[in-house]
């Protein structure tokens, strides 16, 4: 069985940092492109940012560019996602996804997704 699980959000306060992570299981995880997506109250998922399998590649949103980081290490089956200058509007569920095939910014598109985080930022 193979399971994503999130964790690491929180409460913030806006232009603070946080770093959430997801780890997977039931998987051989170098063979999936992780990406992170976020979905705010009401809204669908958006893509945030994605990793390539060994970690070569990433690639961003515009609304994060410059502020978030992702990362991985294959040797703990988890990803990071490290989030700098949080904007009020950054508040959302956060979820990770793994697809095996290349990144796409649909969430549908991939073959198993997380139970998501929550991240809110105050002001």
């Amino acid at each position: 069985q193979v399971t994503l699980v999130e964790s690491g959000g929180g409460l913030v306060q806006a232009g603070d940092s946080v770093s959430i992570s997801c780890v997977a299981s039931g998987l051989t995880f170098s063979d999936y492109v992780i990406t992170w997506f976020r979905q705010a109250p009401g809204k669908e998922h958006t893509f945030v940012a994605t990793i390539s399998k060994l970690g070569t590649h990433k690639q961003y949103s515009d609304p994060v560019k410059g502020r978030f980081v992702i990362s991985r290490d294959n040797t703990k089956n988890t990803v990071y996602l490290q989030m700098n200058s949080l904007k009020l509007e950054d508040t959302a569920v956060y979820y990770c996804a793994a697809r095996a095939r290349a990144a796409t910014t649909n969430v549908n598109d991939y073959d198993y997704l997380g139970q998501g985080t929550q991240v809110t930022v105050s002001s």
